[in-house]
């Protein structure tokens, strides 16, 4: 089972890694494999890129990814469950989904995150539009 995992260093994305790993350590199939995958809307930082330049800004966010990442890879590395990680920049949910229909991946697994009912209305979360135009199973995990 091939499951992408959408990490963003919350105390929610790493319960949804516990949760994906368990779920592949119970599923008999084989290979079980959970890549983790950080994206970084780079939509409001056109002008940085203008004044530091887009290589800059680039090193800044796949920077900022590897450490929302550390807490689910060393989790990961210590139940010695393979993983692989994909880091992406653009629209998060675009990307997750992308993501998921190149790969072939058969969940998608997300945390919940804290916002108020409000804000979830107004802006959308990232797992309400994964639900929405993801082919793949999502599971949200609390």
């Amino acid at each position: 089972m091939k499951i992408l995992v959408g990490t963003d260093g919350s105390k929610h994305a790493l319960r949804a890694v516990k949760y994906a790993a368990g779920l592949a350590r119970d599923v008999r199939s084989s290979p079980n494999r959970i890549t983790l995958i950080s994206v970084h809307d780079d939509t409001g930082l056109r002008h940085a890129k203008a004044f530091v330049g887009a290589a800059e800004v680039s090193d800044y966010l796949r920077e900022l990814s590897e450490k929302e990442l550390r807490p689910a890879v060393r989790w990961l590395k210590s139940t010695g469950i393979d993983y692989d990680i994909e880091i992406r920049t653009g629209h998060v949910a675009g990307a997750i989904v992308d993501c998921a229909k190149a790969g072939k991946f058969d969940l998608i697994v997300l945390g919940s995150k804290g916002r108020s009912a409000v804000a979830d209305l107004l802006l959308g979360s990232v797992v309400q539009r994964v639900l929405a135009t993801s082919p793949q199973p999502v599971m949200v995990v609390k």
